[in-house]
């Protein structure tokens, strides 16, 4: 079992910048890809961006691309999500998700952390 516990949520203005941390803990050298999802109020969750335990990318939602950036420091089992122009419309639930098995795959998830970007 993996473990996920993410940080660093909370409010900010409209252009503003967060950056959300990660940690995993449990069986971590079985991870092969860690991810963030969000989930707006009223819509389903979303991928936002993902990495895979080697650093290459697995992907990012067209609608964060150029202002989101996933990257992990092994050493510390750790993923971030730096967020920059913040939008409105970024305000969500965000979740940390791992997987075992392959770059889409995700098992293992996070409690979330709220962002709100106020206007």
């Amino acid at each position: 079992q993996v473990q996920l516990v993410e940080s660093g949520g909370g409010l900010v203005q409209a252009g503003g910048s967060l950056r959300l941390s990660c940690a995993a803990s449990g069986r971590t050298a079985s991870i092969y890809v860690m991810g963030w999802f969000r989930q707006a109020p009223g819509k389903e969750r979303e991928f936002v961006v993902g990495i895979s335990w080697i650093g290459r990318s697995t992907g990012t939602a067209n609608s964060v691309k150029g202002r989101f950036t996933i990257s992990r420091d092994n050493s510390k089992n750790t993923v971030y999500l730096q967020m920059n122009d913040l939008k409105p419309e970024d305000t969500a639930v965000y979740y940390c998700a791992a997987g075992n098995y392959g770059p889409n795959q995700y098992d293992y998830w996070g409690q979330g952390t709220q962002v709100t970007v106020s206007s």
